[in-house]
């Protein structure tokens, strides 16, 4: 399984549609992270590029954000990943939380940035 994370500078970017890149950590089946790689961002908007089937093929199951518009959302879900939302702090300290079973999804909805990402 892999885990991606909005990323900037190692941390956790709350703009989901705008981080410098993705930080994508591979997990084995006992959930420990085995590897980890980044993806470029996309220019724009992240709900309106391909990030979203970028990452399912890379075989992303899970996204680990701070907050996201319902648009950005439901593209990543309709690519078959699950979105948790109300992440912040180290990447791999999030990611670690996240197997660990310590992180739900906080149901953040970033409003301000609704700009037509609808699908």
């Amino acid at each position: 399984m892999k885990i991606a994370l909005p990323s900037r500078r190692n941390v956790i970017d709350d703009h989901f549609g705008h981080c410098e890149y993705f930080t994508v950590f591979t997990v084995n089946e006992n959930k420990e992270i085995t590897g980890d790689e980044t993806i470029a961002s996309p220019e724009g908007c992240g709900c309106k590029s391909n990030i979203a089937s970028i990452l399912s093929q890379m075989g992303v199951k899970v996204m680990l954000a701070g907050n996201m518009g319902d648009g950005a959302v439901r593209v990543l879900n309709n690519s078959g990943i699950e979105v948790v939302r109300g992440c912040s702090g180290d990447v791999k300290a999030a990611a670690m939380d996240y197997l660990a079973g310590t992180i739900k999804d906080s149901g953040d909805v970033c409003h301000q940035h609704e700009h037509g990402c609808h699908h």
